[in-house]
């Protein structure tokens, strides 16, 4: 058996960056620091061990599809909370499942809402460019045309969805939002938002927000999704939002995320994990209930990040067109060519970055809006980063 499908996906971009530093060895002496892959490095907080251990007993049960009750009302909460939510805007039995993080959940985001071809048309999904590999995985595996929507300093490193023609949007089944946004940091407002509830609901297709690095914030808390909708009226209707542990809680191991959202599509979510989904062990359950429902650990570690951005400004600044960034934990910075920027940082300075281009596609006017940039995650220590950017402007300045 063959799939074309697949055979299209075969530039992942950490194969690709493995295959560019391949033949080239770190600088004797230094110590590498491998910045090219968003896996925070914190230590986890104490209650997630604590609240495992706590659970041992039910490792031996068969653990429910969509989350056990606490942990859904810990999750609806917090939404609650941290969204200023009134009570009916959203349930937890009906707007909410948990999932075995959301790298899983964003590619099934896919099966539940694009159809094979609407209309006798070949149905579309939009991805912001540069974006996170599973946004394109989910339009090739079920046929769907990628629509590449550049993100660039123009665009405030957002997609304009509403430059799209009629014609686009009438055959988008799916769209997918990061904010903030992953590489560069920007925060979609509550009016950008707002905008693109009403163009979805227009055109009848699904928006998917990645808010994974919602709680990764500089100085003001990003809107949601939710949020914006809630401001709109009409319910949740054509939305779904996505959020994780693994940043928001330094626990990437722990695989611990939700969707929620339109009711009808959670439905979808929860019938098609009966079937195929990994589902959360109940004492991993327990923990991500308790850390759902605990602050501190979160702001502390907000803390962490200032103080590396804290840094960069003191380092980068007004140099490879750094900017502080207002949420998530990358630098985006303009180093004239990715490639071979990445291959000196990695033989000169024994610093590992991706270039921007691996992380995007080639728009339709014929240009990479990734290509000129590297990717840089400040996930280490303070005192690592420090040392990290400080050779990264001895060797690119």
């Amino acid at each position: 058996m063959h799939n074309d499908a697949l055979d299209r996906l075969t530039d992942y971009p950490f194969d690709r960056l493995r295959a560019l530093l391949g033949g080239l060895d770190a600088p004797a002496g230094l110590e590498p620091v491998i910045m090219s892959l968003g896996e925070p490095q914190h230590a986890a907080p104490p209650i997630l061990a604590e609240t495992v251990a706590a659970h041992a007993v039910d490792w031996n049960r068969y653990p429910p599809i969509a989350g056990t009750p606490g942990l859904l009302d810990a999750i609806c909460g917090w939404l609650r909370r941290r969204y200023t939510l009134a009570a009916g805007v959203i349930s937890p039995e009906r707007n909410i499942v948990a999932v075995s993080g959301t790298r899983e959940a964003l590619y099934m985001a896919g099966d539940i809402s694009i159809p094979r071809a609407p209309g006798g048309r070949r149905p579309a999904v939009l991805i912001p460019n540069p974006f996170y590999q599973v946004y394109v995985g989910a339009a090739l595996m079920r046929h769907a045309d990628p629509v590449y929507l550049s993100a660039t300093p123009a665009t405030g490193f957002l997609p304009d969805f509403a430059a799209l023609g009629p014609e686009t949007l009438a055959r988008t089944a799916l769209a997918y939002l990061c904010s903030p946004a992953n590489p560069q940091g920007a925060i979609a407002d509550l009016g950008y938002l707002k905008k693109a509830i009403e163009l979805a609901r227009e055109y009848d297709f699904v928006l998917a927000a990645d808010e994974c690095y919602a709680e990764i914030y500089d100085r003001a808390p990003p809107p949601g999704l939710l949020q914006a909708a809630a401001e709109l009226g009409g319910g949740l209707d054509n939305l779904l939002v996505f959020h994780s542990l693994s940043k928001r809680s330094s626990a990437p191991g722990l695989r611990s995320g939700f969707v929620a959202g339109d009711e009808t599509l959670i439905q979808r979510f929860k019938t098609l994990r009966n079937y195929g989904g990994a589902t959360l062990p109940i004492p991993i359950m327990a923990a991500s209930a308790a850390l759902w429902r605990d602050e501190t650990h979160v702001e502390d570690n907000r803390k962490l990040y200032r103080r590396k951005f804290d840094l960069a400004d003191q380092i980068l600044s007004g140099q490879l067109g750094y900017y502080r960034p207002a949420g998530g934990f990358y630098l985006w910075l303009d180093v004239g060519e990715g490639e071979a920027a990445a291959k000196r940082l990695w033989s000169e300075a024994g610093v590992r970055v991706i270039p921007g281009g691996y992380l995007a596609r080639t728009d339709a006017d014929g240009v990479n809006p990734g290509a000129p940039y590297v990717r840089i995650a400040l996930v280490q220590t303070p005192d690592t980063i420090g040392d990290a950017l400080v050779r990264i402007r001895d060797c690119l300045v």
